[in-house]
């Protein structure tokens, strides 16, 4: 009998500017560095391809600027 193997894929990356008063947690604790701080120091993500869903970002932000959605799907 095979063992199911589901990867996460990302739906959605969003970053609410309003709440995000550029702390930088979020930056420093993406593994992949997917996000940077703007001239205006708030968090973009800049290389959403990059990103692994782990969504570290989302958890450690103390303003809940950052939503996550991923979805699961069978791995090749």
């Amino acid at each position: 009998m095979a063992k199911e193997t589901r990867k996460r894929k990302l739906k959605l990356h969003q970053i609410n500017a309003e709440w995000c008063k550029g702390c930088g947690i979020c930056v420093e604790f993406c593994p992949k560095g997917v996000l940077e701080l703007n001239d205006l120091d708030k968090a973009v993500a800049v290389r959403l391809e990059e990103c692994i869903c782990c969504r570290l970002c989302e958890l450690r932000c103390p303003d809940l600027a950052i939503v996550i959605e991923v979805e699961e799907v069978e791995a090749p």
